[in-house]
């Protein structure tokens, strides 16, 4: 039985600059996982998922840790039902 959830993340620290959007995209599309990523004036990444709750915690564990030249400081996650807004998982500008 699935648990079909989203979630709206929040990381900070060095995150631009490093393909960190499109590590996200690439572990999001893995996962069958549908949303959008983005870079925030404030320096942080947001990423806003839907899917299966076990395949976001899946996502979670990997943004966490980031692309190689990533160094993840926080990483904040707000649960909340599901909107069924996506289609797929992209990169937003």
């Amino acid at each position: 039985m699935s648990n079909i959830k989203r979630a709206k993340i929040i990381v900070n620290g060095l995150v631009q600059g490093v393909g960190f959007r499109y590590f996200v995209v690439r572990h999001a599309e893995n996962l069958e996982l549908k949303g959008y990523t983005q870079n925030l004036f404030t320096g942080e990444v947001l990423t806003e998922v839907e899917g299966d709750e076990v395949l976001i915690l899946e996502l979670i564990k990997k943004i966490k840790i980031g692309p190689s030249r990533a160094h993840v400081v926080n990483c904040f996650v707000e649960w909340s039902e599901n909107k069924n807004e996506f289609s797929r998982f992209e990169v937003r500008y």
